[in-house]
């Protein structure tokens, strides 16, 4: 089975019940979570979750059909959960398909990867498995989504605060419903006992973000100013900020250049196009020169390949805590380099 973004609600349910693989992909790796999390709560019996790295996968590739095919400690259900850049789990999968004892359900969420990925082309048509491939949602989505959480937690919440929780979590779905959860268990409120929601509560509660003060150092990488990275950096340093924070900052704009990009197609008028988007709130107007010159430096291949740098560099600064800074710096120059070599060569309509 295969879905888009629109059709995975509707084909979810059965997917649940007829499928024992399933691979999420596209560059909005928060909605391919929430899919995935949303299949595991239509199971029939979900049972213990078992996490597997998709690294791990790829050196061990048969470890995946071992593990689907045993059992939990205590003799119940469980279901594996595998976190994956691109096809590192391709080798690991067709290795699970090949062997006909069926084994619990697998889950693959899979960042950098696309519907047109060797994993999906290996499961899509087939009937016991779904591919679904998310692209980051605009601003009027993301705030629907928040309305529609609020609503689930017995909040009442206008369009303008719900949009206020979306920019706040950098229109990430998983953030927005953390900052949705402890909104209701400030307020106790619950769908018997609603609770209105006011601005006051939300600046209480809400997680203070750094994004605007990352704003500067993220155009300066991916819109190839070299020159501006280094006073950026320190100033970053001076402040204390955390490297890991940046480069998710910067992991948001990539995954929203690709949504952008997608909706822009083989357009000429990128100006025209970007304006539209600023007038329809999918983008703050005050970025649209930067995304412009974002957007001519980083698509297609080019953009996968930035995804694909962002989350190993994410791994190592993970794996070398003590080294971040430096580690950012050199990752982030060489992207800096990779943006500049780009811009300017595709013929389009920015004035």
């Amino acid at each position: 089975m295969k879905a888009t973004q629109k059709e995975f609600a509707g084909i979810a349910q059965r997917a649940a019940k007829e499928a024992r693989v399933f691979f999420f992909c596209g560059p909005d790796e928060s909605g391919a979570t929430d899919a995935a999390m949303r299949i595991v709560s239509l199971l029939p019996d979900p049972g213990e979750r078992i996490e597997m790295a998709g690294a791990d996968l790829r050196r061990d590739p048969v470890r995946l059909g071992d593990e689907a095919r045993s059992t939990s400690l205590f003799g119940g259900a469980r279901h594996i959960w595998v976190r994956a850049a691109g096809d590192e789990a391709h080798d690991a999968v067709q290795t699970l398909l090949e062997n006909d004892v069926p084994g619990c359900p697998v889950l693959i969420v899979a960042t950098a990867a696309t519907d047109k990925s060797r994993t999906a082309k290996l499961l899509a048509a087939r009937p016991d498995a779904l591919v679904a491939m998310f692209y980051p949602p605009d601003m009027a989505a993301i705030t629907a989504a928040v309305r529609t959480m609020a609503n689930a937690a017995g909040l009442k919440l206008g369009s303008e605060m719900a949009e206020r929780i979306a920019r706040g979590a950098g229109m990430d779905t998983r953030l927005a419903r953390s900052e949705v959860t402890k909104l209701a268990l400030y307020l106790d409120a619950s769908p018997e006992t609603p609770r209105a929601v006011s601005l006051t509560d939300i600046d209480t509660v809400s997680a203070t973000t750094e994004d605007d003060d990352f704003g500067p150092v993220v155009d300066a990488v991916l819109g190839g100013h070299r020159d501006a990275i280094g006073p950026q950096l320190r100033r970053i340093h001076d402040q204390g900020m955390n490297p890991v924070g940046l480069l998710l900052a910067i992991e948001r704009r990539a995954a929203q250049l690709a949504g952008l990009n997608a909706r822009f197609g083989d357009g000429r008028d990128l100006a025209g196009f970007l304006k539209v988007e600023a007038g329809a709130r999918r983008i703050f107007w005050k970025d649209q020169a930067a995304l412009g010159l974002q957007m001519q430096a980083w698509r297609g291949q080019k953009l996968e390949r930035l995804v694909a740098r962002l989350i190993e560099l994410h791994q190592s600064l993970l794996a070398n805590s003590r080294d971040a800074e430096l580690l950012l710096s050199s990752g982030l120059l060489a992207i800096a380099r990779s943006a500049r070599a780009n811009t300017g060569r595709r013929t389009i309509n920015t004035a």
